[in-house]
């Protein structure tokens, strides 16, 4: 009997948790295509929908960030989200684009869905599943990183959108989203793509050295940030290129989809845009000697191969760490630049911990202290 009622009322406590869940998300147009495709009235595209629920928040352009997650990466693409959001000081309207394994779906909502209570509602989201060929699904899944060949796909996969800046899960930003992304005007007519280059000194660089495939230019590209003209992609008819160049080269791939992405640009310069390091800030740049000049300050950080969960470039580690713990509306100059400015020790043994002023240059201009007040 006792078994009974203990089983009666975990079934109550799931249905009225399930409710709760489904009052909380439920008016929130925060959804991918897939959720919300066969819930329209008649005649009425999810493009209508888009229209009138953006469109009605803001006249300005949205900008639209996407990153994948798998496994651990869950609490980096959640951090890279955040630092967007406190960084983005014009305000602009964001989107961010999440495609993530089922059981991180929850976690996003939840989390996303208590930041724009707190931030009063300055972005939107939409959640999509993983979605690869069907042919050689595992293996595209597995290439490099979990999940990180996602990106080969969102011509498909994001039909919704016209463009979007793909960022890596381990990237943070120290600027608004609304700079890089305002390079999508600098593309000329062919252009569909934007990335940095893998290195800027050629004694140093990894592609001239010792790939085994082409790839782009003198020194390679890095895909951890790239603007992408999805429009454009499609019209090129992209991943009619993507899949033969995977099966030719498939056994020369060191570092998956970016070698893939070095490939099809070496074969067609003409469609790429390079920007500069300051984008794509990474502690290839300055862990030996400074490489990459940033006139005007660190942009996006980019910490590859685990710079901000070690020790090793002290720098990286500590603007992660004290990104994650900032709280949403308290002052950006007390509990960002001064904590950095306060817990760095210098001098170190770190060559980048040594450019620190090349890190805070751009919060430094543009968050003054006491700016804003906290809020308790």
């Amino acid at each position: 009997m006792r078994t009974f009622r203990y089983l009666a009322l975990l079934a109550a406590a799931s249905f009225l948790l399930l409710l709760y869940y489904i009052y909380r998300v439920g008016d929130r147009p925060n959804f991918s295509e897939q959720d919300i495709a066969g819930h329209l009235p008649n005649g009425q595209t999810n493009s209508d929908i888009k229209r009138k629920s953006y469109a009605a928040a803001s006249n300005a352009t949205e900008i639209s960030v996407v990153v994948v997650a798998c496994n651990e990466r869950h609490n980096e693409a959640l951090n890279m989200i955040k630092s967007a959001i406190i960084f983005n000081r014009n305000q602009s309207p964001l989107r961010f684009v999440v495609i993530a394994e089922e059981k991180l779906k929850l976690n996003f909502m939840e989390k996303l869905n208590d930041w724009q209570e707190v931030t009063g509602r300055i972005f939107t989201y939409e959640i999509h599943s993983l979605t690869f060929p069907r042919a050689n699904k595992d293996e595209w899944r597995k290439l490099f990183k979990p999940c990180a060949a996602q990106r080969l796909f969102l011509p498909s996969l994001l039909q919704h959108l016209d463009a979007v800046l793909y960022v890596d899960s381990d990237t943070v930003f120290l600027s608004p989203v609304q700079e890089i992304w305002a390079m999508f005007q600098s593309f000329n007519a062919s252009q569909f793509a934007g990335m940095a280059p893998e290195h800027e000194d050629t004694n140093a660089g990894w592609y001239n050295r010792f790939a085994r495939h082409p790839y782009y230019g003198e020194l390679g590209v890095n895909s951890g940030v790239m603007l992408m003209n999805l429009t454009r992609m499609r019209d090129f008819r992209w991943e009619e290129h993507i899949l033969p160049i995977y099966r030719e080269y498939r056994l020369q791939l060191v570092w998956g989809d970016q070698d893939i992405l070095n490939v099809l640009f070496h074969y067609n310069p003409d469609r790429l845009y390079i920007f500069p390091c300051d984008w794509n800030y990474r502690a290839d740049h300055c862990m030996y000697m400074s490489v990459c000049d940033a006139p005007d300050g660190v942009k996006i950080i980019h910490g590859n191969r685990g710079y901000f969960h070690s020790r090793a470039q002290p720098i990286f580690n500590l603007i992660y760490s004290t990104i994650e713990e900032f709280t949403f509306r308290t002052d950006v100059y007390s509990n960002f630049i001064r904590t950095i400015e306060e817990s760095l020790v210098l001098p170190s043994n770190s060559n980048c911990d040594k450019l620190l002023d090349k890190f805070l240059q751009d919060p430094r201009k543009h968050f003054k202290e006491n700016q804003y007040e906290e809020v308790t």
